[in-house]
């Protein structure tokens, strides 16, 4: 058992999970993620194989058909998964995030329609809020719902949807007419069901194809585009307008432990590498571990994964209690990515020449890490929520 990334007071079912998991990993990710994500190829077996596991249905509760597990249980898979091949833990992001925004503000009709097919992996969800001009301003959304006879038509552009092409089911953010004064409060969530692919998929609704990426491939990244879409106003979740920037928040927070839980995979990955590694390599006459600069490197890196560990699951733990956990996801989101990036970096050095070849795995951790500093916010971005955060919680007396 690896002395890193351990997590007390776990529960048999959860040790069982994570187990399999690992095992699957191991087996099933891990030999095979090289060439797929060098020839940017959509796992589609090792899907398959999270849904006979039944992870898709990880969070969805038991009465849904789901296991009905916690976020710590979540994000814990997350972490193996990413360790593995982020691109993998990427796939079931999107899905869970819309699940839990379903299970928390779905009306009871919602969550009867999508939940049990969302639980069996036949329903993949994915979610939108960001558009072309728009970064994490999300007040500023200009993709605009207007109300008619029927329903909704939509007309607008968004941007940045992992999963746009291969998920089914969606959940966007667009601006409504609620004569609110603060922008915020004008907006509302859309679930809207689509068939998998790129086109027009539906009238008035396309999806163009996948956005080149640096790293993070395998897994479609795309825009979505309405022209006149008409969509049926029980498709607004919760049934009610102008809440759709709570509903989002709320999902994203879910998000930001994700992306935290994925940062630490990485970096557990990329410390194993190392410390493999650095006792097979030797250079004047003894291996690089004996040397001490690289082994307090080693120290170092193991050192902020612990950390960046400890952070997330004190986040996903808040969380599962139902307290606020802006703060603390922000923290952990902050911590892990930027630890993350170092952690992945100090292991390519250690690689030496061979951490440049595309053959060594550790080339591909280095375009996989830099997504994490920009997903779900930037880190300039979880300052200034935790910023916020701290001066509610301190206000001065003075």
């Amino acid at each position: 058992m690896a002395r890193l990334a351990q997590t007390a007071g776990l529960t048999d079912i959860q040790e069982e999970i994570l187990a399999t998991v690992r095992t699957f990993v191991d087996k099933e990710i891990i030999p095979h993620a090289q060439t797929l994500e060098h020839g940017d190829t959509y796992p589609a077996d090792i899907v398959e194989g999270m849904k006979e596991m039944g992870l898709f249905g990880l969070t969805i509760p038991e009465e849904y058909g789901g296991l009905g597990e916690s976020l710590l249980t979540y994000a814990l898979v997350v972490e193996q998964i990413a360790r593995g091949w982020m691109s993998v833990s990427g796939v079931i992001n999107t899905h869970f995030i819309v699940a839990h925004m379903l299970k928390q503000h779905g009306t009871p009709e919602q969550k009867q329609k999508y939940l049990p097919r969302m639980a069996a992996g036949e329903v993949r969800g994915s979610f939108s809020m960001s558009e072309p001009e728009l970064g994490s301003d999300v007040a500023a959304i200009r993709t605009r719902a207007v109300k008619g006879e029927s329903g909704y038509t939509i007309n607008g552009q968004k941007m940045w949807l992992t999963n746009g092409g291969t998920s089914n089911l969606t959940a966007v953010l667009v601006k409504t007419d609620e004569g609110a004064e603060k922008p915020h409060q004008n907006l509302t969530t859309f679930l809207v069901e689509k068939p998998e692919g790129y086109g027009e998929v539906l009238p008035g609704l396309s999806i163009p194809g996948k956005i080149d990426k640096m790293g993070y491939k395998g897994v479609d990244t795309t825009e979505m585009v309405f022209d006149g879409f008409e969509i049926a106003a029980d498709q607004v979740l919760g049934g009610v307008t102008g809440q759709g920037f709570r509903h989002m928040m709320d999902g994203v927070e879910v998000g930001r432990v994700n992306v935290a839980a994925r940062a630490c995979g990485i970096a557990i990955r990329a410390f194993e590498l190392a410390i493999e590694y650095s006792q097979q390599r030797r250079t004047f006459g003894k291996a690089i571990v004996e040397h001490q600069a690289i082994a307090f490197k080693l120290a170092e890196m193991a050192t902020k994964v612990e950390a960046a560990h400890l952070m997330m699951v004190n986040a996903a733990r808040l969380k599962d209690s139902g307290q606020r956990n802006d703060v603390e996801a922000g923290m952990a989101k902050l911590i892990a990515s930027e630890y993350c990036a170092e952690v992945t970096q100090e292991s390519f050095r250690i690689h030496g020449g061979y951490g440049y070849s595309k053959e060594y795995e550790i080339e591909r951790l280095m375009r996989e890490a830099p997504f994490l500093l920009i997903g779900e916010g930037t880190s300039e971005i979880q300052k200034t929520i935790i910023s916020r955060g701290l001066l509610r919680d301190y206000q001065s007396r003075g």
